[in-house]
């Protein structure tokens, strides 16, 4: 399989969070759903907290069987330990601080010509501090989301250049419905406040979200590195677990408490059901 081939497996793997997205540009929609579509999200993302937490573990797990076996040494156990929980620690605190930082500069809706280039050179980063909350946690899901993609396109990128076709066929099937899914968890805060945002901002959002796929196959067809993989899963389950905090503080206010039962129940199938589609090859 020649690279080109290989970066359209990662770019069809990523494109595919747009589908889930249009939903965010709802006129007015119902407290009702708009509760639901947050539930939904909610469901969605503690499934990818799983799921990373599990691909980011599995390192450790070996390198703790081959201790057990007088394999290996203690010196992989502590490396691969201190790179998981420090992802997460950093993916998850560090988003503490920059949110506060974001609340300090004012939360202002951003217009036309708001990003100026002086902004930019002062590395205040303009573009998220004008953001309303709600697509500021919107852009805080869209990352959390990109970081667990690069890695999903490590391994896309890693099987198609092994020569392992049929895994990285599957492998893009598996984490395209995963990510149609994401477009849903990326838009919820939106849909929550009566939010409608612009098709520009959607298409950054899915580029946020969906882009890191793509890179991470090119990558991933160039080498492979454990490490690497740690660190970008881990980082993501920390930034996505803070998301779920986030968006769980908005449900707890629903009136509609069976409809976000239903919501994260449905999420949860839905994250489960598409993994098993990569499950079911070997991955």
């Amino acid at each position: 399989m020649t690279e080109s081939h290989i970066l359209l497996l990662g770019f069809i793997a990523g494109v595919t969070i747009l589908a889930g997205l249009p939903i965010g540009r709802l006129r007015s929609p119902r407290p009702a759903l708009r509760q639901f579509l947050n539930a939904l999200a909610v469901g969605v993302l503690i499934f990818l907290v799983w799921d990373v937490l599990t691909h980011a573990y599995a390192p450790i797990d070996s390198a703790l069987s081959n201790l057990h076996d007088h394999h290996g040494g203690i010196g992989p156990v502590i490396g691969y330990a201190g790179l998981f929980f420090a992802g997460i620690g950093v993916g998850l605190v560090s988003l503490v601080y920059y949110e506060r930082r974001l609340l300090r500069t004012g939360s202002r809706p951003l217009g036309p010509g708001a990003v100026t280039a002086g902004a930019l050179g002062t590395g205040r980063l303009a573009l998220t501090a004008g953001l309303s909350p709600a697509r500021r946690l919107a852009l805080l899901i869209a990352v959390g989301i990109g970081l667990h993609n690069f890695g999903e396109g490590l391994a896309i990128g890693g099987s198609a250049a092994r020569g392992e076709l049929g895994l990285a066929t599957l492998l893009v099937i598996g984490f395209g419905l995963h990510n149609a899914t994401e477009g849903f968890g990326i838009v919820a805060p939106l849909a929550a406040e009566g939010d409608r945002p612009s098709w520009a901002f959607l298409l950054v959002m899915g580029a946020v979200g969906g882009g890191p796929t793509f890179l991470g196959t090119a990558v991933g067809s160039q080498f492979t590195s454990e490490p690497v993989s740690v660190i970008f899963l881990t980082l993501a389950a920390g930034s996505i677990l803070y998301v779920v905090m986030q968006l769980l503080g908005v449900a707890h206010k629903a009136a509609h408490r069976e409809l976000i039962v239903w919501g994260v129940f449905l999420g949860l199938v839905a994250g489960f059901l598409t993994d098993m589609v990569v499950t079911a090859g070997g991955a």
